[in-house]
């Protein structure tokens, strides 16, 4: 016999754990890792389809007094970016539903690296046509599996950002606790 959750259960564990993560990500972030927009995490339900099956903080992390602060209490259908970036991941490997998004800088790569953590560089130079840019990057790392970070640099034109991928987000929040503890 096969158990299946009740959907609302479902919601609620991953809210849950969502909220477990931003509480340890506010205590223990490091400011540096926050992009110029803000920083987001991300976790899905099981099998979802779209941005409301993907709960996240809405309106991400943000910098208040010097400390990593979520804007808002986490919410379903609240980040269409980092939404967007955890289904990338799903299509390739299903149990990968939870990403956050950081700023890039070569020292955290560097940290991640010395984690022995799989990190690709998006390719800018190739696009598809009728694909974002950003969910074709992604993508077009997942080749073989979802590698733990995808990054882009951004070069001399913007702001450079680490995807952070796992398959839960206290997984992921540990990941990025570690690298802040060493930056």
């Amino acid at each position: 016999m096969v158990h299946v959750k009740d959907p609302l259960q479902e919601r609620n564990e991953v809210l849950y754990r969502l909220d477990l993560a931003v509480t340890h990500l506010e205590a223990s972030m490091n400011p540096l890792l926050i992009p110029d927009s803000c920083a987001s995490l991300g976790y899905a339900i099981k099998g979802a389809r779209d941005r409301d099956g993907v709960a996240a903080v809405p309106g991400g992390f943000v910098l208040h007094d010097g400390k990593v602060t979520a804007r808002r209490p986490c919410a379903f259908g609240a980040d269409e970016q980092c939404a967007r970036i955890v289904l990338t991941a799903m299509k390739f490997d299903p149990l990968m539903r939870s990403a956050a998004i950081i700023r890039f800088s070569e020292n955290a790569l560097a940290m991640f690296k010395g984690m022995f953590l799989e990190c690709l560089p998006i390719d800018n130079t190739q696009k598809a046509m009728g694909i974002s840019t950003m969910d074709f990057g992604v993508a077009s790392c997942c080749n073989d599996g979802v590698p733990d970070i995808v990054y882009d640099s951004g070069g001399n034109k913007k702001t450079g950002i680490m995807y952070i991928f796992g398959e839960d987000p206290v997984v992921v929040t540990n990941n990025i606790i570690i690298c802040s503890n060493r930056i």
